[in-house]
């Protein structure tokens, strides 16, 4: 109890008259400022630089090219396959913020047969297991008997147009998970499919849904 008695014998504290204290008048408070599609065309997007410039330009006309396929406005995502796939190289891109979030996806074994962790050619045949670029609109998410959930693409241009023969598709894979990049050194491959974390999907399957852009450039 001795915190008790110290404060019974403290001595008694002196208070300054009310008249010499100064009370600061009260400011108003700022609304939280409400993002809106009207304000992004002030903002730059991808303040950070993360993205390519090349690859966001290409990425931001294919918005305006696909218009009548690309009907969701708020969000787009581009894989850039220039870097290796042991980095982070699909974004998701906030149209009505800027803001840039950071994953990793595959490319298809047939776009590097070496495995070098690059990919360096990219096809549109059925069976040639390559990785496509181009503008692709996202067409909902679905469940495959093997890849388990996954997100539907449909390819808008002649260098992809082939993907849903192709079953060209975003799902989770083993080989995409951060475990198999510390044991390899870099991802696994697909049969051209943007295969990512297991720990990614969810969210992305639901955030994706119907009607945004995929952009993939190399």
């Amino acid at each position: 109890m001795s915190g008790c008695a110290t404060a019974a014998t403290q001595a008694p504290v002196s208070v300054a008259p009310l008249a010499s204290i100064k009370v600061e008048p009260l400011r108003p408070l700022r609304a939280p400022e409400v993002i809106t599609a009207e304000l992004n065309s002030t903002r730059r997007l991808d303040p950070r630089g993360q993205i390519r410039k090349e690859l966001l330009e290409r990425a931001t006309a294919a918005l305006d090219i696909h218009g009548h396929r690309i009907t969701r406005r708020d969000r787009m995502y581009l894989v850039d396959f220039q870097k290796f796939s042991g980095d982070e190289r699909l974004y998701e891109v906030d149209l009505e913020g800027g803001v840039v979030t950071l994953m990793r996806t595959s490319h298809g074994r047939g776009s590097d047969p070496a495995h070098t962790g690059f990919a360096t050619a990219f096809g549109n045949t059925p069976d040639s297991h390559m990785s496509s670029v181009g503008a692709f609109a996202t067409a909902g998410a679905s469940f495959g008997a093997q890849q388990g959930p996954n997100v539907l693409l449909d390819g808008l241009e002649y260098s992809n147009d082939r993907a849903r023969e192709r079953a060209i598709i975003i799902h989770g894979a083993d080989y995409a998970d951060p475990s198999f990049l510390a044991r390899e050194g870099k991802l696994g491959r697909s049969y051209g499919c943007f295969s990512v974390a297991h720990a990614d999907l969810p969210a992305l399957r639901e955030r994706m849904g119907e009607g945004r852009l995929l952009f993939a450039w190399a």
